[in-house]
């Protein structure tokens, strides 16, 4: 698996520092992107929270994702989280070590009462100290909130005060990638009261209390204010892989107004799916999104490959980047103006500056929202495996085209792609397990690539002819 180190550089540890008046959650920053640039320690909010007992749980529940690996826990995690200013919200993020969990809180204006909140993305220190700090606030306790440094007085020549380096996989980067082309096909599909909530959450299964049990994926389907659990998919189902992965949600429950329940369609046939849990908090949201296994990382979906493969994606990826504003909501169709594109080529844009972290998806609001991770951009994309095993096939000249039937030929491996409906089908392995469900394999990559390459040949070949009957008339 292939991994590079991460480098996360504070001037001081995130804290909580007491004072006769109340106290301040100082939560310290290390290099991260701004409308004016590349900044070492960037400054985002100074100002009150207005219910400083459900921010701590909220940021502790984003902390025990980053800390956790749902799968094999015995292996350490330990990412420090992201967060994002966009004007009128912060947003904190985080994601699993085993890539099967991504987290979000969103910190929205009635929980802020303050400066106004600046604009970018960056780490945040979370410290094994300030996580105990955390657990001490109190209902009435006054806390200050500081993200990034008050003053920059403590640097010194020796460089920060603090420095952690942590290994990054390539499969993290993919995951982060795929968590929100897979969400931008969720609805919402159930919504129940802070008591209906609580109740349903308690219920399930903690971790290691589920030995012996079916781990065959769980649904549920709304049944009056409540959820009636439900052994297979039926319409209208929401899918809930690995139940366990939700008891960190127990840390919010008593403050939660209420609970939301987004998913993709499915059919009595569907396999396991992607969910989102949304816990409505007094001027906050909580998020967790599951992968379709606690076993499966979102890293192998297979979601942004169509959009990577398409040349023009690119191209318009670039030309997009450069509209973005940090707006809290990305506007499709105020983006497709703006660039002369059509809705469909802006949101194959948006997938691939996913994969550089450059844009997240909001279930509550349907909406992308911009940010800006300090990652290799790119990187996501060169590592992904089947992307390269396409690329190579291609360079191989494995691909052979007959109408809507395509060979790929290595060694002595015959493939056949076929086209229908505009889905390509393949007799592949992969296929055969996955049936699309986990986004096209190589050999049916590496035809759309070749198909591609066709048809820009036949149009290139058309305009020439044509500007040559032209001149000579």
């Amino acid at each position: 698996m292939t991994q590079a180190a991460q480098t996360y550089a504070y001037l001081r540890p995130s804290a909580v520092h007491r004072t006769a008046e109340g106290g301040t959650l100082s939560l310290q920053t290390s290099g991260g992107a701004t409308p004016a640039g590349q900044e070492a320690h960037p400054t985002f909010f100074h100002g009150f929270l207005t219910s400083p007992q459900v921010a701590a749980a909220g940021l502790l529940c984003v902390a025990d994702v980053a800390a956790a690996r749902y799968h094999q826990p015995l292996r350490p995690a330990w990412l420090d989280p992201v967060v994002t200013g966009n004007g009128d919200r912060l947003r904190f993020e985080s994601f699993s070590g085993c890539c099967g969990v991504y987290a979000r809180l969103d910190l929205l204006g009635d929980a802020l009462d303050g400066d106004d909140i600046g604009h970018g993305t960056t780490n945040v220190d979370v410290n094994i100290p300030l996580r105990q700090a955390l657990t001490r606030v109190g209902p009435t306790d006054p806390l200050l909130l500081e993200v990034g440094p008050d003053e920059l007085a403590v640097t010194t020549f020796d460089g920060p005060v603090v420095e952690k380096k942590v290994p990054l996989p390539d499969r993290w980067l993919r995951g982060l990638a795929e968590t929100q082309v897979i969400a931008s096909g969720f609805d919402l599909r159930a919504e129940l009261s802070a008591a209906e909530a609580a109740s349903f959450l308690r219920s399930l299964p903690r971790a290691g209390a589920s030995r012996g049990v079916s781990r065959a994926a769980r649904w549920v389907v709304p049944a009056g204010r409540s959820l009636r659990a439900t052994a297979r998919p039926v319409p209208g189902a929401v899918c809930l892989p690995g139940p366990e992965r939700l008891a960190v949600l127990t840390r919010v429950l008593r403050h939660a107004t209420g609970l939301r329940l987004h998913g993709p369609t499915v059919t009595a046939g569907s396999s396991p799916v992607a969910s989102a849990w949304e816990v409505g908090l007094p001027g906050m949201r909580l998020t967790l999104t599951l992968s379709p296994d606690a076993s499966r990382g979102f890293s192998g979906e297979g979601s942004v490959l169509d959009a990577l493969v398409a040349e023009e994606s690119a191209e318009d990826a670039e030309l997009v980047s450069v509209l973005l504003a940090w707006d809290p909501v990305v506007d499709i169709a105020d983006l497709a103006a703006q660039s002369g594109l059509t809705p469909r080529r802006v949101r194959s844009a948006l997938t691939r500056l996913g994969t550089a972290g450059r844009i997240g998806y909001d279930v509550a609001e349907a909406a992308y929202f911009h940010r800006e991770l300090p990652y290799d951009t790119g990187r996501a994309e060169r590592h992904n495996p089947r992307l390269r095993a396409a690329h190579a096939l291609v360079e191989a000249g494995a691909v052979r085209l007959d109408g809507e039937l395509a060979t790929v030929t290595l060694d002595d491996h015959v493939h056949r792609v076929r086209s229908a409906d505009g889905r390509l089908t393949c007799t592949c392995r992969w296929w055969a397990e996955y049936r699309g469900g986990r986004g096209p394999c190589k050999h049916a990559l590496a035809v759309r690539i070749v198909r591609r390459a066709a048809s820009h040949r036949t149009t290139d070949a058309a305009q020439n002819t044509t500007a040559t009957s032209t001149g000579a008339t």
